[in-house]
């Protein structure tokens, strides 16, 4: 009979360490006791840049038990109701891509066949004038979705921007609390049992050995057990992502704050804000085979729209995945797993979704290996689906001032990709596969967003009469537009609910 594993430890904090600690933490105290232990080095910084997220973090909260209001507050968290795409398509033009679905489903037959119905008779259509959310951002106001009308276009989910390495204590003050042992050291070495090869032991600096049952990596791209000690490998994607380097700074934060992240195309990649309450994170994703270092700074810093408050830093690192999330006895997360650059703000909703797949299938000590292939199957598949999400933001540019923009577009993709693409040209259908993080709305954002318009509708969608549906149309943006009046500005909102102690308007 195999014996329940008692024993997890967490290598690395860091908002993946102490996302998987809180997570076993919780799960210890509802279903299965377990001793925790995560060990991180203070002297080993953490590359801390991602502070946008997507709706699933509001649930990872949720299920923790913690409070928004008080996370929000202690994090300096704004709230987020999607992405803002500036100079994507081509040099001045934007599009929203927001976390919820445009119009509704009518008998059966989606929405955007009837938007695409009346684009063929000849009316200017966009896919935004039928989303609540991208009303609401347009006019920077917010509102939790439960506090708006009852309606179905108010059924709209939100995410957070938030600092990361506040969130990170945020987490540790939760999991310490909840008996996980907090180790500030660093690993020396790792040992491995002779004949099997699972990892017995990590050995600190002090000869202290700490013994496992399961070990969580979370060191980061140097994957030290899931790579340097297993030798798992990687899968370079970098043939499809092209860039390979980020700049990040913060600044004082200026001006209103956005209820979105803008993603800001350049010659040779792509620059994101961020608005926190305290302050503005901004950085600069290129390919360092179409531009310098040097370049991409000087555009980097030209374009802040406040008072620098540190200097910039570059982070390079290789788009694609480890080959296994999870082999053996050891479990890695988020960088020691793979890396996506955060065009779309996925990095912690990957820690997430992983820390799910591991509750799902928790292993005994027998760690069954067709467990483990599973997770791994699932994981794979969820971030190829992911993948090619990215790559769609740059395939169907239209772009044509740089040799990077033309290269996007002329470069082969995956097969799963680019049957998408011909699919919804064809006829408008939107083509979802397993695992998917990005649901149907966010497929018709980009194709709506980079113009891509079907020949073909679904047939369905002539049943209603021209007159009615313009009609229908109609009403449905006038009520959009005067319900979006109601709420308050994003900054008040926050002001009266839930404003950090150290942030003043």
């Amino acid at each position: 009979m195999s014996e329940p594993i008692r024993r997890i430890v967490i290598v690395g904090g860091g908002t993946a360490g102490w996302m998987a600690a809180a997570t076993l933490a919780r799960y210890s105290e509802t279903t299965l006791p377990l001793a925790v232990t995560l060990i991180e080095s203070s002297d080993i910084g953490t590359i801390g840049v991602g502070e946008a997220t997507i709706p699933g973090i509001v649930d990872f909260n949720r299920q923790l038990g913690i409070d928004e209001l008080d996370f929000i507050r202690s994090t300096n968290a704004t709230f987020k109701l999607g992405i803002r795409f500036e100079n994507w398509y081509q040099q001045q033009h934007t599009f929203f891509h927001p976390f919820s679905a445009f119009g509704m489903e009518v008998d059966q037959v989606g929405f955007h066949h009837y938007l695409h119905r009346m684009s063929a008779l000849g009316n200017a259509i966009n896919f935004e004038d039928y989303s609540f959310a991208c009303e609401l951002a347009k006019q920077g106001r917010f509102a939790q979705p439960h506090s708006t009308p009852t309606t179905p276009l108010a059924d709209y989910s939100y995410a957070y921007h938030f600092d990361a390495s506040l969130y990170a204590n945020y987490l540790k003050i939760y999991a310490v609390a909840r008996q996980v042992t907090h180790l500030d050291a660093v690993v020396e070495h790792v040992q491995q049992h002779p004949e099997t090869g699972f990892i017995t032991a990590v050995v600190l600096q002090d000869g202290t050995q700490v013994e496992g049952d399961l070990f969580i990596d979370c060191t980061g791209f140097q994957g030290l057990l899931i790579e340097q000690t297993l030798h798992t490998g990687y899968e370079n994607w970098q043939h499809w992502l092209l860039c390979d380097s980020a700049l990040a700074i913060q600044t004082e934060r200026t001006g209103d704050i956005t209820p979105y992240t803008r993603s800001i195309a350049m010659d040779a990649g792509w620059q994101w804000r961020i608005p926190l309450q305290h302050r503005c994170g901004n950085g600069h994703i290129f390919s360092s085979h179409f531009t310098s270092e040097t370049k991409a700074k000087e555009q980097l810093m030209q374009s802040l729209e406040g008072k620098p408050l540190n200097e910039a830093r570059r982070i390079n690192f290789t788009p694609g995945r480890r080959k296994q999330i999870w082999h053996k006895n050891c479990f890695a997360l988020g960088l020691a797993s793979g890396f996506l650059e955060p065009l779309e703000s996925t990095s912690i909703s990957l820690i997430q979704t992983a820390l799910a797949k591991l509750l799902n299938f928790f292993p005994d000590s027998s760690f069954n290996q067709a467990d483990i292939a599973e997770v791994n199957r699932l994981h794979n598949t969820e971030l190829e689906q992911m993948r090619d999400f990215l790559i769609l933001h740059y395939k169907l540019s239209q772009r044509n001032d740089s040799d990077f923009w033309h290269h996007c577009q002329t470069m082969a993709i995956p097969d799963t990709l680019a049957h998408k693409i011909e699919l919804y040209k064809s006829r408008g259908h939107v083509v979802m596969y397993d695992q998917e993080s990005f649901q149907e709305a966010s497929w018709l954002a980009m194709y709506n967003g980079f113009h891509v318009k079907p020949a073909r509708y679904d047939e369905r969608a002539n049943k209603v009469p021209p007159q009615v549906l313009q009609q229908k149309l109609q009403q449905m943006r006038q009520a959009i537009v005067q319900a979006a009046q109601s709420p308050m500005k994003h900054a008040d909102f926050i002001q009266a609910h839930c404003q950090a102690s150290s942030w003043s308007r």
